[in-house]
């Protein structure tokens, strides 16, 4: 899983971190740039739909949600200002962005409505379960066949290979594949997170 690469991003990207806690920045006020960035890209990906050419600007605010839900944990965690509540405001805005980014691709008329909801719905409980292993006393789980920065790294390589090569495969644009992936594989992820937090729970009684 890709945020297995966490701690090596981290390092990366440590002297921007550095920029924003120079000028003072809150955690949770990049959290909400995140989140807007993430609407702004689910706009561009329903207008895409009838001109490829906004997938250029829905990449760049893909990559902004992404980059900025990166920063506000590691400012929070620098500054030692993570807390339940930070944590709180980080996964329903991450929950909204996901709606935003994937809603926008279904609204652009990549997909069928049903495939689309079905990758929206399979992406929510698949986060959801993470967390709650966390509230049954299991702690975080970000186990499973794909994960959120998965499924985020994948957006963005289907993005530009779609306006590159934007060719239909059996009525289907590349995104279009994407999200009959995500509405098959979260959805197992979703299953694969059940089942280990099933068992973790019997093996506690």
């Amino acid at each position: 899983m890709i945020h297995k690469f966490r701690p090596k991003g981290a390092r990366y990207l440590s002297p921007l971190v550095d920029i924003f806690i120079k000028i003072n920045s809150r955690p949770n006020f990049l959290s909400f740039i995140s989140l807007f960035f993430a609407l702004l890209a689910g706009i561009f990906y329903a207008l895409s739909g009838s001109n490829i050419w906004y997938l250029i600007p829905a990449f760049l605010f893909v990559l902004l949600n992404a980059l900025f839900d990166f920063l506000d944990g590691e400012v929070a965690r620098r500054l030692k200002k993570d807390s339940k509540r930070g944590d709180l405001v980080d996964h329903v805005i991450d929950r909204y962005a996901d709606s935003f980014l994937l809603g926008g691709i279904m609204f652009g008329d990549y997909v069928p409505p049903l495939i689309g909801i079905a990758a929206i719905v399979g992406t929510l409980i698949t986060s959801y379960l993470g967390t709650q292993a966390q509230a049954l006393g299991l702690g975080r789980y970000y186990g499973g066949l794909l994960g959120r920065a998965d499924r985020m790294m994948f957006i963005m390589v289907a993005t530009l290979a779609t306006f590159v090569f934007p060719i239909t495969i059996f009525t289907l644009t590349i995104i279009g594949w994407l999200m009959v992936f995500f509405a098959v594989m979260t959805n197992l992820t979703a299953v694969q997170r059940f089942i280990y937090i099933w068992n973790e729970l019997g093996d506690k009684r």
